[in-house]
């Protein structure tokens, strides 16, 4: 069993300043959180928090915190009606790096009390902040035993993951790794799991790449099988690909596989509309990369990531036609998007009349025959012109914004690239700040709401 906590860069931030206050006295605050359970996996996930404010806590020291817990009743009430869970997080002002028998103590009593609110037997979980901002933690069981939380997960400008020490072998191929972005980075990708939902023009060097860094396990989702016009950009596609029309995930699959480098591999071949176990396996992933230009997909994906705080990358190519067989323009835009901050959405990439529309597309392409190609490419009756050195080069640069968000190395906060469009034709990029950018009122609500009926608030997916 997997045991994670998973918390917005917004709510860490928030839990920063009030749980590690000037005065160097331990403070503490209580989360309301959503959960995902499911493989093995058990997830909390921060939905809602309250700070409860250092005066009116009985003692505050150093090493020592007693506090009422009046605050926090409409948390006990809502867990006797849901199924969410109760995170309790203090701070260690002093860097201790366990939990004390004071806090074992504590623990005890306050989980106990929490129980006793709760319908269900699934876990709840405490946690330890220490001065620069690093948690750990641990899981109580409904018997009141315990156990360490295998990964602590922030997700926000910098994603963050606090896993228990598990030091993998530094392989030959790494070592180039290694020196640009250092062990701990490698030793990070190598634990990684990562999702690629559509895995051809931009997907399938995207997938390169991450396999070739020494990614430790890949999701792929597709429905997609290879045909002719493929054959100019999708890596590893043959002619007998095509012929055989094999599936686009089998084939890197199978590639993946006999590159030898320890990267696990876990194809499907669906649409993610389609298939639940594949949007199970996406919420599993440490992060997710949608290389696909349909709204309605990488509107789903906004809001997985959203529900489910997973750091989200989404690629997209778009091609502007001169009107006379050729093409005018060409650029290239990389969005990161964070729980609990802006959204495709709310940075303008569709409305959701484009939403409903593509919809209506993937259940009645006839009606909607032009729908996908106007989305990639204006004034122009031809299939998608996906080139791949345009593909490989977005891929690149969504690879090297991954890397910068798991070991900040360019000389502006990575805040600074929420958005990146690389105008090809004109030859510059052009970098766009997460605060330039509306927070989405609807989504910022939902972070880490985690499993509900109907999933993510999208009933044609219950």
């Amino acid at each position: 069993m997997a045991l994670q906590l998973r918390i917005s860069g917004l709510h860490h931030e928030v839990l920063k300043q009030h749980l590690l206050p000037a005065d160097g006295r331990e403070a503490v605050a209580v989360a309301l959180c959503g959960r995902y359970n499911s493989g093995g996996n058990k997830i909390l996930m921060v939905h809602d928090l309250t700070l409860i404010p250092h005066n009116e806590c009985y003692t505050r020291e150093w090493d020592l915190l007693c506090w009422p817990t009046e605050r926090i009743i409409p948390y006990f009430e809502r867990i006797s009606k849901t199924d969410l869970a109760i995170l309790k997080i203090h701070s260690h002002p002093g860097g201790y790096e366990k939990f004390s028998n004071v806090d074992d103590k504590s623990d005890h009593e306050f989980f106990d009390s929490v129980f006793g609110w709760t319908t269900n037997n699934e876990p709840h979980v405490s946690a330890v902040m220490l001065p620069e901002g690093k948690i750990f933690g641990r899981f109580f069981f409904n018997d009141l035993h315990h156990e360490p939380i295998d990964n602590v997960s922030i997700v926000g400008d910098i994603i963050h993951h606090y896993k228990k020490k598990n030091s993998h072998i530094i392989d030959e191929f790494a070592m180039r790794t290694i020196q640009a972005f250092g062990e701990k980075t490698y030793q990070a990708l190598k634990s990684m799991t990562v999702g690629v939902v559509g895995c051809s023009g931009t997907g399938s060097p995207l997938i390169e790449q991450l396999v070739r860094l020494g990614i430790g396990k890949i999701v792929l989702i597709d429905p997609d099988t290879v045909e002719f016009k493929n054959l100019n950009r999708i890596l590893h596609t043959t002619i007998e690909s095509a012929k055989n029309h094999a599936p686009k995930v089998d084939v890197i699959a199978k590639a993946i596989k006999s590159i030898g480098l320890g990267t696990e591999v876990i194809p499907f071949q669906t649409n993610l509309y389609d298939s639940i176990d594949s949007l199970q396996s996406l919420i599993a992933c440490d992060a997710v990369f949608g290389c696909m230009d349909s709204v309605d997909g990488r509107h789903l994906l906004n809001q997985l990531c959203s529900f489910y705080l997973i750091p989200y990358f989404d690629l997209g190519v778009k091609l502007e036609a001169d009107g006379n067989g050729g093409v005018e323009k060409i650029c290239a835009t990389v969005h990161y998007i964070q729980p609990g901050k802006s959204s495709l959405l709310t940075r303008g990439q569709y409305t959701m009349e484009d939403v409903r529309a593509a919809g209506q597309y993937r259940r009645n392409p006839g009606e909607y025959e032009n729908l996908r190609k106007e989305a990639y490419i204006k004034n122009v009756n031809v299939n998608n012109p996906a080139v791949i050195s345009v593909n490989m080069q977005i891929a690149s640069h969504a690879i090297n914004e991954f890397l910068n968000r798991i070991h900040p190395y360019k000389c502006d906060h990575p805040s600074q690239y929420a958005a990146g469009t690389i105008d090809i034709t004109e030859g510059y990029i052009v970098n766009v700040a997460e605060s330039d950018f509306e927070t989405d009122p609807y989504l910022r609500k939902k972070i880490g709401r985690g499993d509900i009926v109907p999933f993510i608030e999208m009933p044609e997916l219950s």
